[in-house]
């Protein structure tokens, strides 16, 4: 937590309708400073919804998103990333004919003051931030032991080594917080347990919040300080991993049957 004790993130009643579907129903919760949330949910119970008004793909209907306290949304989308939040997707958005270090190194530019004009006149600045957006990237791909494949194409690369560029790319960014949709879809169990150690220790080592969607419940349970269940767009249960677990209306929600 901060010192003045204030969360990083707070989602305060939080609803959005799509025409007459509920697609979130007054969601409220907190997210602390340097803390890992778990969000879970059956298919259709809105975390991807949430996730998206956080990037302010989608507008909120009532409600607020407060981000350091301020009001997220009245941020434009394009000034998310260098307000501090960084994100990746389900489906994987790399550039597949460009190097992991190119793919890196694009996630740093939120960050950069070059426009086009800068760029095209090749001013002396602009060259001093390409210089550090690369030092920035090399560090990041040895962090996330990527180096191996730095000139590599990511298309050519496995799922798994795609994901961790795509958090690398994330990181380039240099977020507060950063938002993970779905980071173990597609892995294997031994790809999933590394994951969780590359999870923590970004939390460790960049002093970065996450926020998890996530269907891997072991997973979440596993790497989550707090976690927050939806279900048909309502916020049924909202503690630590074991609260969670035990709470009944999360059992019913997954298993359709009372807790015992």
């Amino acid at each position: 937590m901060a010192a003045d004790g204030n969360p990083l993130l707070r989602i305060d009643g939080v609803s959005v309708r799509f025409g007459g579907i509920v697609a979130l129903d007054s969601i409220s919760f907190d997210v602390a400073h340097g803390q890992i949330c778990g969000l879970i949910g059956p298919n259709g119970a809105g975390k991807t919804t949430l996730f998206n008004c956080l990037s302010r793909l989608y507008r909120t209907g009532a409600g607020r998103i407060l981000f350091e306290g301020k009001q997220l949304l009245d941020v434009p989308r394009h000034r998310i990333a260098a307000l501090g939040i960084g994100r990746t997707f389900q489906n994987l958005a790399l550039f597949k004919t460009m190097t992991v270090r190119q793919n890196v190194m694009i996630g740093g530019h939120c960050r950069s003051r070059g426009g086009f004009l800068a760029n095209a006149l090749r001013l002396p600045f602009v060259a001093r931030e390409e210089r550090k957006l690369d030092e920035r990237a090399m560090s990041l791909i040895e962090s996330l032991d990527l180096r191996r494949v730095a000139e590599v194409p990511v298309g050519g690369l496995t799922f798994a080594t795609q994901k961790r560029v795509e958090l690398a790319r994330a990181l380039a960014g240099e977020p507060k917080l950063l938002l993970l949709d779905e980071p173990a879809g597609g892995l294997n169990h031994e790809e999933v347990d590394r994951l969780r150690e590359t999870i923590v220790s970004i939390r460790d080592r960049f002093g970065v919040t996450i926020l998890l969607v996530e269907h891997h419940l072991n997973l979440v349970m596993r790497v989550s300080d707090k976690v927050v269940a939806l279900d048909f767009g309502r916020k049924i249960a909202d503690g630590t991993p074991a609260e969670v677990q035990q709470n009944a209306d999360v059992i019913r929600a997954y298993l359709g049957a009372p807790a015992a």
